[in-house]
């Protein structure tokens, strides 16, 4: 009975550090998934605000303010509006064609 007892204690030993390493490597996994999803909308807001600074005359000229009032009358817009709703649709209705 002594050596079934020190068998059991010795599995749950080596099962409690299968189960560390595991959580460790979740815990790594996860960080990485962090990091990945910043990197991307990082790379988003540079493309996207490099696309704007396109359509802006004197970029250097205005300030954050100037840029988001300009924003601000832009999407105010009937047009603009509709047009965003548009392709947001457009996309939703392409991730769900895709996905099933």
């Amino acid at each position: 009975m002594s050596e079934e007892l020190e068998k059991l204690n010795r599995d749950i030993y080596a099962t409690q550090k299968k189960l560390k390493a595991a959580m460790d490597k979740e815990k790594i996994l996860t960080n990485e998934m962090r990091r990945l999803t910043r990197s991307e909308r990082t790379h988003r807001l540079c493309t996207r605000g490099g696309m704007l600074e396109t359509f802006l005359k004197e970029p250097m000229l205005l300030s954050d303010d100037d840029v988001m009032e300009l924003l601000t009358t832009v999407f105010n817009e009937m047009g603009v509006q509709e047009k965003l709703n548009i392709l947001i649709e457009k996309h939703k209705n392409t991730e769900e064609t895709e996905q099933g």
